[in-house]
């Protein structure tokens, strides 16, 4: 298929030279999507039906059989070799089971080592002889170490992820999922499914995936082009609202990065931004040629006071004024019996006179200096937080000592979000047709509102679990979020199975959910593996040590693993692995057979996994958050990072609810 497209000539099917560059870009996109990918087969399953789809039932006709792969596979006469996963023929894969098995005859399961053929399994699904079991090829995919980025699940899919991957374009979808349920896989194929059966309108509108920082862009970037998907944008929230010019350079308080992330801050931000509209105090008079036009001071007022009350955008409002005084001064020509036309209507809109007066009543903004006016300024800030912030929190969010100008302000990361509300106020973001948003539980609602400027008139997928609420301000229920996030009417969607962490170390780790997110529930692992939780007292001066030992006894073993420790130990554990012959990676880097450990620390842990990891002192994990509810959160991500084994290593006492029986 590739080297069919690779030896198109469109020499003599172009008009001009942009049509050809146009279809060279669309055939080399065609090419790069077909690319052959290192161990990763076309097809994994097979499915016999009883009859052919859509066949009359009544009629006898015969079965067929379908191989289901990551994309359509075609021979050279155009018939169909490999059914697209995401293909409706294909849906029984993923839903069909003994109970219900939507005339499937067989499903076979193909197993593969290093990209070779070795195994395969059948389900004799409309048999009645044959008792259902559970799959041993499903289970070795699904523990097959993890070395490298991010893999796609398509071979693995379960029933109530497959329900919500091929939900449809127009509903928003929430997930809420424990570690180790999949939910980052499915809102990766989520968007896969949806630009494979919408592939024009999104194609038109554009696609999102907002992950919470670069190390776990990094780590799922493959997921996507190994489905043949590249048009696929990948962001943080700081990309989303990062301004030309204006650089994070400051960082907040934690209760000053509470108040700037609070919903009430549109509300501050809506007044601020109308105050810069005055009601005309003159009336305006036009000339044009011998004749003067005059518009008395109540009509100006009148107009801009309708278009006030249309609360359309501030710079739409602005741009709507010269023409809605222009209207004025025609009616008047209309009555003095001339004929004007749209031209004359937009040459007076033109006017000099006209002009000014839009500048004096309605001014423009830059919304980086309001904001700045805002911090800077007590008086402007407590003129329009009035009523809706107390005095106290005004006092956070005023700058100690102000800045000059929006260039040599240190900007935090939440200032940037005000901005780029105030930037929505004056004119609209444009919106995209489908958002995924992952680890959402640790947005602010100022960050939710960022986001959902993004998807006004698409949708979107949010994906997050609040035990894992990391921040001063996560996420304290997803009701609460999707109406931040201007989608109240999503479906909400909960994953209690979890196929990744081993049930001991599930167990263990759910220990914390009483305290960091009471009536939660805990997921319910699918996998047994007995000796993969070790948690081991040492004497302080031997932690590291034994931290350095724990790491060479599971790389004598397959697969990748993560050093994980409080971001305060990482410098020592560093100069540790480097004197003890163990190089390691950063977050983000990708791990390959050689290079194997990656020293992580927990604040970048958050949506990454390893096959073996080595936990460092959970109580310093604790003590790094600016309050124990974090912090316990913050250990109960890393806890929850391991596919095989976790080891856990401490010199401190362990948390109360962590040490309880």
């Amino acid at each position: 298929m590739r080297e069919d497209v690779e030896a198109l000539d469109i020499r003599d099917v172009t008009a001009n030279w942009v049509n050809a560059v146009v279809l060279q870009a669309q055939i080399d996109d065609r090419i790069k999507a077909l690319a052959d990918l290192a161990h990763t087969p076309l097809f994994f399953g097979r499915l016999d039906y009883l009859h052919a789809p859509g066949a009359d039932l009544a009629e006898g006709a015969g079965g067929e059989q379908f191989y289901i792969g990551r994309r359509h596979v075609h021979d050279a006469d155009g018939d169909p070799m490999v059914i697209d996963w995401r293909a409706p023929v294909s849906q029984p894969f993923y839903r069909a089971s003994k109970a219900d098995p939507q005339d499937i005859a067989l499903r076979r399961r193909f197993g593969y080592t290093g990209g070779d053929l070795t195994a395969y399994e059948d389900e004799h699904l409309s048999d009645p002889a044959e008792t259902a079991a559970v799959s041993r090829l499903l289970q070795q995919e699904i523990e097959r170490p993890r070395v490298g980025p991010m893999r796609d699940i398509v071979a693995t899919i379960q029933p109530e992820q497959d329900e919500i991957v091929r939900s449809g374009l127009s509903g928003s979808v929430c997930v809420q999922g424990g570690p180790g349920t999949g939910k980052t896989a499915v809102g990766l194929h989520r968007v896969a499914y949806l630009l494979y059966a919408h592939r024009e309108r999104l194609a038109r509108t554009g696609t999102l995936v907002i992950g919470p920082n670069r190390s776990f862009l990094h780590y799922i970037e493959q997921v996507l082009p190994a489905l043949g998907e590249l048009e696929v944008q990948q962001a943080t929230v700081d990309d989303l609202v990062a301004r030309p010019g204006l650089e994070v350079r400051g960082a907040d308080a934690a209760a000053t990065a509470v108040v700037k992330g609070d919903a009430r801050m549109a509300e501050v931000l809506r007044r601020a931004v109308r105050s810069h509209v005055t009601a005309p105090a003159e009336p305006l008079m036009v000339v044009r040629g011998s004749r003067r036009w005059r518009v008395p001071a109540y009509e100006l007022e009148e107009i801009v006071t309708e278009l006030q009350n249309r609360d359309i955008r501030y710079g739409a409002a602005r741009d709507a004024l010269p023409q809605r005084i222009a209207h004025a001064v025609l009616v008047r020509m209309e009555q003095a019996g001339e004929a004007p036309d749209d031209r004359v209507q937009d040459a007076v809109a033109r006017n000099a006179a006209v002009k000014a007066a839009v500048k004096a009543v309605w001014p423009q903004i830059e919304p980086a200096k309001l904001v700045l006016r805002l911090l800077s300024d007590p008086e402007f800030l407590a003129e329009h937080a009035e009523g809706v912030l107390t005095e106290e929190e005004q006092k956070l969010l005023l700058w100690p000592k102000p800045f000059r100008s929006v260039k040599s302000a240190k900007w935090s990361a939440a200032d940037l979000v005000l901005i780029d509300e105030a930037a929505d106020l004056v004119e609209r973001t444009h919106s995209l047709g489908h958002v995924v948003v992952d680890e959402a539980q640790d947005l602010s609602p100022m960050q939710y509102r960022a986001v959902g400027r993004r998807c006004t008139t698409g949708s979107a997928t949010v994906l997050g679990d609040l035990a894992q609420g990391t921040t001063p301000w996560a996420t304290r229920s997803w009701a609460e979020a999707l109406g931040h996030l201007g989608k109240p009417e999503a479906v909400l969607e909960e994953l209690t199975a979890g196929f990744r962490v081993p049930r001991e170390v599930i167990a263990y780790a759910s220990r914390l959910l009483p305290e960091i997110s009471p009536g939660l529930a805990p997921v319910s692992s699918v996998r047994e593996t007995p000796g993969s939780l070790t948690v081991t007292r040492s004497a302080p001066e031997d932690l590291v040590e034994d931290v350095i030992g724990a790491c060479r006894a599971f790389l004598a073993h397959e697969g990748s693993i993560g050093l994980i420790a409080a971001d305060a130990r990482i410098p020592v554990l560093a100069e540790a692995l480097l004197a003890a012959g163990l190089p390691y990676l950063s977050p983000g880097e990708e791990t390959t057979a050689e290079s194997r450990l990656t020293l992580v620390p927990a604040s970048l842990a958050k949506g990454l996994e390893y096959d073996y990891v080595v936990l460092d002192e959970p109580a310093a994990v604790v003590d790094g958050e600016p309050d124990e509810r974090t912090g316990l959160r913050r250990l109960y991500v890393c806890l929850t990072r391991a596919v095989s084994g976790l080891t856990a290593l401490h010199a401190a006492p362990l948390p109360a609810a962590l040490s309880a029986a």
